[in-house]
């Protein structure tokens, strides 16, 4: 038996399960078998731990589809905060953690109870130095998608959604004011969805390693400058996800820094706002947001 915890950042979930508790398995099996929605546990990828310090430790995440992924943001918060429940932390205490992008430290903003499942702890994450720059895709039908290229560890491509052309659809964005979440959305690009679009531009011959790729479209502006925008998230090994820190820290680092968008900018993803901060070219960038710790539980 196969001890986890599973834990969700915004809706994008994941398993965390030692790596002691792993050793002899195939991770890449493992990760297919859990992850799968209707015959396993059910989870965007497994991220491997095991402590190095009081207060350190060592991540490595498989995708659902039994990819290795360099980082990712909500998966590394939803590890700081099975950290700090386990170490029964306080605000203001900081973790460290290393992944295959780098150590990122977090810290624990707070604590509340989640309506549904357990506690939610609110984390702020290094997320380092961001790289970035403005980029062309064509794709198979000839298009051409302008975007931003990011790194954040992994690959991003962003694409600002700034024409009639390129437009919501149906619904609009309409954000709930109490609860300040995105409405899931359908929208085309040039009469294709934006997964489909997302789907290739992932595959793309430009992109080796592949990329996840961040559909944007501007909510709100201060003073002219936007400060909040709304996502949807091809996610490399995952698809479609109800969000991605990695993906907001590049969408923000996007947006700030070509667009003109104004720190502290929120990006909203079908499951929450997330909060960047972010000085622009050279510093780092800082990630805040909820995770929630779900269930334990033993798997086969």
């Amino acid at each position: 038996m196969i001890p986890f915890t599973k834990a969700h950042a915004c809706g994008n979930d994941f398993l965390i399960i030692s790596e002691e508790a792993a050793a002899g398995y195939d991770k890449v099996e493992l990760a297919r078998r859990l992850c799968e929605r209707n015959t396993g546990i059910g989870a965007d990828g497994i991220e491997f731990f095991g402590w190095t310090g009081d207060f350190s430790g060592r991540i490595r995440l498989y995708n659902a589809d039994g990819s290795i992924a360099e980082i990712s943001g909500n998966g590394t918060r939803c590890v700081a905060a099975w950290m700090a429940n386990e170490l029964n932390l306080q605000a203001g205490d900081e973790l460290s953690i290393e992944t295959d992008a780098g150590v990122r430290v977090c810290k624990i903003d707070g604590f509340r109870e989640s309506e549904i499942g357990g506690p939610t702890i609110m984390v702020t994450t290094d997320m380092d130095v961001p790289e970035f720059e403005a980029r062309t895709v064509e794709l198979a039908d000839d298009t051409v998608i302008e975007g931003v290229y990011v790194s954040m560890g992994n690959p991003h491509f962003v694409i600002l959604l700034d024409s009639p052309e390129q437009d919501v659809l149906r619904g609009g964005y309409p954000l709930d004011a109490s609860e300040r979440t995105l409405a899931m959305l359908d929208f085309s690009i040039d009469g294709r969805s934006w997964d489909e679009i997302g789907q290739e531009i992932c595959f793309h011959p430009d992109f080796p390693e592949q990329t996840n790729v961040e559909f944007v479209h501007a909510l709100g502006s201060q003073s002219e400058q936007i400060n909040l925008v709304g996502i949807r998230i091809f996610e490399r090994g995952v698809g479609p996800t109800s969000s991605s820190g990695t993906g907001t820290s590049a969408t923000a680092t996007a947006m700030i820094g070509v667009y003109g968008a104004v720190s502290p900018l929120e990006v909203a993803a079908p499951g929450g706002i997330q909060t960047v901060e972010w000085a622009g070219p050279g510093e780092k960038l800082y990630l805040t947001g909820p995770a929630t710790l779900v269930a334990r539980g033993e798997a086969w």
